[in-house]
C-alpha cells in the first residue's frame, strides 16, 4: 500500500509536519485566564485556522461571539450519505506558572527521554494536532468533517452556548470527537464514558467588626481564622467522606487501578491516608469530592497579634453523573449556612456550576472507536471516567441530542496538565494520530 491509501503509512509520512505544527502553536502563550493578554489568543486561534488550511480542511474561519476569544471552524461536506464528524479541541491554555518550577521554558517545547515539555503540548494543542494529522493522512476523508477549536476552554467555556446560538448549524454532525481527554496509562488507550460536574463557593466566617488584641481579648472571643477552620471541617466525616446531605453517589469498576500506582502518580507524601471508602475509580469519577481551593487570611509574613475578624475561603464540589448542579450548590450553601460554630456570621457566595455527563457506549460510533483504537494500539481501549468537569461536553449534548458523543484524548499519567512540566509521550501522541485516522475510515462504514 502507499502512503494514500494506507493511514499508518501516511500517519507516518505527516508526523515531521504535524510536530513542527505542534511546536508552533505551543510557542504561543494562549492563556485565556484574566489578566493575561488576550493577544496572544486571538494569534493562537489565527495559528490553528492556518495549520488547519495546511492539513487540507476548506472553509476554515474565525468564529466570533461579543466578549468572546475567537474559536477556529473548518469543514469538508460529506460525500453522499456519509456521516458528518465534528471534530473538538481547545486551543487556550492554563497560565504557566512560575517559570522556576519549570525545568525547560514553559512556551519553549522541549524533548526530553521521549516526552516533548511545554505548556499545551498535551492540552490541549495536541488535540489539533491529531485533527490535523488524520486530515493530512487522509486527504479526502471518506466521510464529512467539521472542525471546531475553542479558545475558552481553560476558563469554563462561559461563551460557548452564544456560539452554538449562533454558529448552531454549522456545528451540526452526527458524530461528535472531543479530543481533550487521557489514556489509561503509557501504552493502553481509553474512551472517557463520564465526567463529574462542578459547583463551587465562597464562604465567608466574621466574628468581630474589626481586629482587636488577642492578648486583650482571646479566650472569649473566637478568631475568624478557626471558625473558618471549623466549618470547612464539617464538610467531610472522619474518614474523609464528603458529609454534606443530599449528593448522590455512584459505583464504579477498580479495573487494575493500585493504591501504589495512583500515590506515585499524584505525588503523596509518605505517610499520607487516602481519604473515603469505596473503588479508587468510584471516588474520583462516580462519588463527590469537596476540595478547598483557597484561603483568604493575613499572611504569616504580615500577621499581628490581633484576633482575625474575617476569612474567606473558596470551595470546590465535583458532583457526579446523575446530579444537577442547582441541587448540588443549593446543599452545599446549606451546609455551611448551618453549621458555622459559636454563633459567627456566615456568607456564602455560589460561583461556577457546570453539569456532570454521562455518554452511551452502545451503537455503530462506538464500536467504530475501539476498532480504530485497537487497531492502532495494539490493544482495546478502557473505558475510564473522569473526576474533573469540562463544561462544552453536557453543552454539545444538549445542543445536539442525536449525536453520538466520543471523548478521547493524548494525556496520560505522567502529563501533568495545568501543572508546571506539562509534556506529551511523542510515541502514544502518533498512535492517537492514527487512530483518529482509522476513526474516520470506520465511520463510512
Amino acid at each position: 500500500m502507499t502512503p494514500a491509501n494506507d493511514p499508518r503509512a501516511a500517519i507516518t509520512q505527516a508526523m515531521p509536519a504535524v510536530r513542527e505544527d505542534l511546536e508552533r502553536l505551543v510557542r504561543i502563550p494562549s492563556v485565556s485566564a484574566p489578566g493575561f493578554d488576550p493577544a496572544h489568543v486571538a494569534r493562537s486561534a489565527q495559528a490553528t485556522a492556518e495549520v488547519l488550511e495546511a492539513a487540507g480542511l476548506p472553509g476554515v474561519r474565525l468564529l466570533e461571539a461579543d466578549g468572546a476569544p475567537p474559536a477556529v471552524l473548518g469543514e469538508r461536506p460529506a460525500p453522499g450519505s456519509a456521516p458528518t464528524v465534528l471534530l473538538y479541541a481547545h486551543h487556550d491554555v492554563q497560565p504557566p506558572g512560575a517559570e522556576e518550577d519549570w525545568d525547560s521554558p514553559p512556551f519553549e517545547p522541549t524533548e526530553r527521554h521521549g516526552r516533548l515539555y511545554g505548556r499545551g503540548t498535551a492540552d490541549d494543542k495536541a488535540g489539533i494536532a491529531v485533527h490535523a494529522a488524520a486530515l493530512r493522512a487522509l486527504g479526502g476523508p471518506p466521510v464529512g468533517v467539521k472542525v471546531f477549536v475553542e479558545g475558552e476552554e481553560e476558563v469554563g467555556s462561559p461563551n460557548l452556548p452564544a456560539f452554538l446560538e449562533r454558529h448552531g448549524e454549522a456545528l451540526r454532525s452526527d458524530v461528535i470527537v472531543l479530543a481533550d481527554m487521557a489514556n489509561w496509562r503509557v501504552g493502553q488507550p481509553a474512551l472517557t464514558t463520564s465526567l463529574r460536574g462542578l459547583v463551587d463557593a465562597v464562604v465567608e466566617v466574621r466574628t468581630l467588626d474589626h481586629a482587636v488584641h488577642s492578648g486583650m481579648y482571646g479566650g472569649p472571643f473566637p478568631d475568624a481564622i478557626t471558625v473558618l477552620a471549623r466549618l470547612l471541617a464539617t464538610l467531610h466525616d472522619r474518614e474523609g467522606n464528603v458529609a454534606v446531605p443530599g449528593l448522590g453517589s455512584g459505583t464504579s469498576e477498580q479495573l487494575d487501578l493500585t493504591e501504589k500506582e495512583l500515590r506515585q502518580e499524584a505525588g503523596a507524601v509518605d505517610g499520607l491516608q487516602l481519604t473515603g471508602w469505596g473503588s479508587l475509580t468510584a471516588r474520583m469519577w462516580t462519588m463527590p469530592a469537596i476540595s478547598v481551593l483557597a484561603v483568604d487570611a493575613p499572611r504569616v509574613a504580615e500577621a499581628s497579634n490581633t484576633l482575625v475578624p474575617v476569612a474567606r475561603a473558596k470551595v470546590s464540589l465535583r458532583i457526579p453523573p446523575g446530579d444537577e448542579p442547582a441541587a448540588a450548590m443549593e446543599a452545599l450553601v446549606a451546609h455551611l449556612g448551618s453549621n458555622v460554630p459559636w454563633g459567627a456570621e456566615v456568607r456564602v457566595t455560589p460561583g461556577a456550576a457546570a453539569r456532570p455527563f454521562a455518554a452511551s457506549t452502545e451503537g455503530p460510533a462506538y464500536q467504530a472507536a475501539r476498532a480504530a483504537f485497537a487497531d492502532a494500539w495494539g490493544s482495546a481501549p478502557v473505558l475510564i471516567g473522569a473526576g474533573g468537569t469540562i463544561p462544552f461536553v453536557a453543552a454539545f449534548a444538549d445542543a445536539y441530542p442525536e449525536a453520538s458523543i466520543l471523548m478521547t484524548g493524548v494525556e496520560d499519567p505522567d502529563t501533568r496538565a495545568h501543572g508546571a512540566n506539562e509534556s506529551l509521550h511523542l510515541a502514544d501522541f502518533e498512535k492517537a494520530c492514527l487512530a483518529e485516522a482509522l476513526l474516520l475510515q470506520h465511520l463510512a462504514g
